[in-house]
């Protein structure tokens, strides 16, 4: 038990990395699913192109998994009300966001381009058949039969000529390999930029814009859990007084039979549901809490210090209020006592 603990621990204190370990494996799984299955391509001038550049960029879009795309609407179109909203806290969770949501495609565009298939069917209607030897298969061809000709080199039962097929693929999946490897390199080296230019700026903001993007994530979560303490210590108290209604002689009997800790544990457990309703007992009453959340949030400064200070304002006032009493003669308002006097007559 100790070690799962120990483990839970470690990924919470590195959720970010973890969570990109998991997109990056999952880019090269669906990769790799890519790969196995037979990739078939249009071998028509006119698809050829959309469809391989459609293949290769469309399908990685990491930012339909990201839970936190949610997060930075809310706080982009909330209204301002009594907080406002900071353009820098806004900046830092969309470059969070992004960060996190462009690893799954990095990674499905450098294998993509590593296997060349896709590469190979957007770009082959560009090729210059004079490169590979026997060019005589294009004479007498309209610029319109050629270009279909081309189209049908990634198609290998549709081309006849297999030495110039062959030749083509070679070259144009060389291609894609040098265009993935720099691809590679490109973030590999942006990566890196962005992690060295970042000490060079004011740490005190990029903590502040830090601390509250997690506050924001983590304060959305905490209003959530709290909307379901409420919501089932609410319909627990609610379906109690509907059988307490209806069947009150019932639970009255019940009562009267089960022992003293049952009746305890009881009104314990209904004191607990009081406290979590937190006065808040009628349904248009909770509807106005949570318009009220959404349309004016709280403002962020705590209440402790005037708290404390109302409370040493009390207690001074009250302190004042006795000396100056004793001075002028009063005294404190006592509950007055009852005494009983006898005499004896012997």
């Amino acid at each position: 038990m100790d070690k799962f603990r120990m483990m839970f621990q470690f990924l919470q204190a590195n959720q970010e990395s973890f969570m990109n370990g998991i997109c990056g494996i999952m880019a090269l799984a669906s990769a790799q699913m890519y790969s196995v299955f037979e990739f078939s391509c249009p071998c028509m001038p006119e698809y050829n192109y959309t469809y391989g550049i459609g293949l290769l960029i469309i399908p990685p879009y990491g930012f339909v998994l990201n839970n936190n795309v949610s997060v930075l609407a809310e706080e982009w179109k909330r209204p301002i009300g009594k907080r406002h909203k900071d353009p820098t806290i806004l900046r830092y969770m969309f470059c969070s966001i992004t960060q996190r949501s462009l690893i799954a495609p990095a990674v499905w565009v450098s294998v993509s381009l590593m296997d060349g298939k896709s590469f190979l069917c957007a770009f082959s209607i560009n090729l210059d058949i004079e490169r590979f030897g026997n060019y005589s298969v294009m004479n007498g061809l309209t610029e319109t039969d050629k270009l279909k000709l081309l189209a049908r080199i990634p198609c290998e039962k549709l081309f006849e000529h297999q030495e110039i097929r062959v030749a083509a693929t070679i070259y144009i999946k060389c291609i894609s390999q040098a265009c993935g490897w720099m691809f590679l390199l490109m973030m590999t080296l942006s990566a890196f930029l962005i992690r060295a230019i970042r000490p060079c700026f004011s740490q005190a903001a990029f903590l502040k814009t830090k601390y509250w993007s997690h506050y924001i994530d983590i304060e959305r979560k905490m209003f959530d859990e709290a909307c379901k303490d409420h919501a089932k210590s609410f319909a627990k108290v609610c379906i109690h007084q509907y059988f307490e209604n209806i069947s009150g002689e019932i639970q009255t009997l019940h009562h009267h039979r089960s022992g003293k800790n049952d009746s305890d544990d009881g009104e314990e457990d209904k004191r607990s549901d009081e406290e979590k309703l937190m006065g808040i007992r009628a349904q248009d009453d909770m509807n106005k809490v949570l318009r009220n959340w959404h349309t004016c949030k709280p403002p962020l400064a705590l209440r402790k210090e005037q708290m404390e200070g109302e409370n040493n304002g009390k207690l001074n006032g009250n302190a004042m209020g006795a000396a100056n009493g004793l001075v002028n003669g009063h005294t404190h308002e006592v509950a007055k006592k009852e005494w009983a006097v006898y005499y004896s007559k012997v």
